[in-house]
C-alpha cells in the first residue's frame, strides 16, 4: 500500500509538505482533456519526488449514468481521459455511480474532538441534504434501479478495452452515503454485494473497485470492515482510509483513531489480502486556523492522517 494524497489546491507549497511528511502518490482532481494539462501536472509532482497516481474528483458521469441524449459523447470523454493518462503514466482512475453526482451531508460543521469540524448525515432531518461540493443534480424524471444497472453494463463494456489497452485500472467510489434512495431518486452501489456485481459485469482488472472505508463504516448493515476487505480484496484498485461515528440513518465522521473501526485491522487486512494500490485519507476533520470553505479537504487534517497512517503501516509490517 502506497500513501497518496489528494492536494486542495495542489500548490507547491502543499506538494512540498506532502512529500516531507512522507507521501509517495498524489491525486488530482479531473485534469480535463488536454494532455499536455496532465502532463503539466505530473511534471510538477515528479519535480517533488513523488509520483502522480490517481485521477479523482469532478469526472464528468452524470449523462451516461442516467442516459441522457449526451451519454455517448460523454461516455467518449472518459475515453479520451483514459487514453490520455495511459500516456501521462497514471494508473488509476476513481469515479462513482451517484446519481446526484457526489457524497451528501445534512452538516457540515459537527464537532468532533477538541472542537475539530466534521461533516454528518441525519436521515431524520431530510430537508438539510446537500452536496459536500455544492452541486445537488435532480433529473426530471427519477433513474430506477434497473436503468442505472443497464446504463452501467453499457458503460463498463465501452470503457474497459480502452482501459486495458492504455493501462489503467478504473476505481467505483461505493455511494455515499450508503442508502438506496435519496431526493426520490434510486441508488445502486452501497453493499458488497452490488460491487460483486459490479465486478461480474465485465470481468477485468481494469474493473475495480475503491473501497472506502467510511462508506461501508456507516452502513446500517454494521459490516466487519476488516472481513469486507478481504473478501474484496482481487478487485481493490484505490483506498480511502478514513472512519466514522455512528451509522444510517446517523453518521458523522471521525479522526481517523477515533471512530468505529479497528483501523489496524484494517491495515493489515490489506496487508494480508495482497492489496497493493494506493491508500489515501478521506473527509479529514478541519483543525483550528482552517477555513472549513471545503469540508473534508482542508490540509491539516491529511498531514496528521499520514502520519497516523506511516505508524499503523509500519505496525503491520507494510515498509516504505
Amino acid at each position: 500500500m502506497d500513501i497518496a494524497l489528494l492536494l486542495t489546491p495542489c500548490t507547491d507549497h502543499n506538494l512540498q509538505l506532502a512529500a516531507q511528511v512522507g507521501v509517495t502518490d498524489i491525486v488530482t482532481v479531473y485534469p480535463g482533456l488536454v494532455l499536455g494539462t496532465l502532463l503539466e501536472i505530473r511534471r510538477r509532482v515528479e519535480s517533488f519526488g513523488m509520483r502522480l497516481r490517481v485521477v479523482e474528483r469532478h469526472v464528468p458521469t452524470l449523462d451516461f449514468i442516467h442516459g441522457t441524449p449526451n451519454r455517448d459523447q460523454q461516455i467518449a470523454d472518459f475515453k479520451c481521459l483514459i487514453r490520455n493518462m495511459g500516456e501521462a503514466g497514471v494508473p488509476v482512475l476513481c469515479y462513482s455511480w451517484m446519481p446526484d453526482d457526489d457524497w451528501q451531508r445534512t452538516d457540515l460543521q459537527a464537532a468532533e474532538r477538541g472542537g475539530a469540524l466534521v461533516t454528518a448525515f441525519d436521515m431524520r432531518d431530510p430537508g438539510t441534504f446537500r452536496s459536500v461540493t455544492g452541486f445537488d443534480y435532480r433529473a426530471e424524471t427519477p433513474t430506477s434501479a434497473e436503468r442505472l444497472w443497464d446504463n452501467l453494463e453499457h458503460f463498463l463494456n465501452e470503457v474497459i478495452p480502452v482501459a486495458e489497452a492504455s493501462g489503467v485500472k478504473l476505481a467505483m467510489h461505493p455511494d455515499d452515503p450508503p442508502i438506496a434512495m435519496l431526493h426520490g431518486q434510486t441508488r445502486i452501489l452501497s453493499t458488497p454485494e452490488a460491487f460483486e456485481r459490479l465486478v461480474r459485469l465485465v470481468d477485468s482488472p481494469s474493473n475495480g473497485i475503491c473501497f472506502c472505508q467510511g462508506s461501508f463504516a456507516s452502513s446500517a448493515e454494521e459490516y466487519n470492515i476488516p472481513d469486507l476487505i478481504h473478501r474484496l480484496a482481487p478487485h481493490i484498485t484505490f483506498a480511502h482510509f478514513r472512519d466514522v461515528v455512528g451509522s444510517v440513518p446517523f453518521f458523522r465522521e471521525s479522526f481517523q483513531d477515533n471512530g468505529k473501526t479497528d483501523m489496524v485491522a484494517c491495515m493489515k487486512a490489506y496487508h494480508d489480502a495482497g492489496v497493493s494500490c494506493p491508500i489515501r485519507p478521506d473527509h479529514v476533520p478541519t483543525l483550528v486556523g482552517e477555513s472549513n470553505e471545503t469540508p473534508g479537504y482542508h490540509l491539516l487534517g491529511r498531514l496528521w492522517a499520514v502520519g497516523y497512517m506511516r505508524g499503523v503501516m509500519e505496525a503491520v509490517g507494510i515498509k516504505d
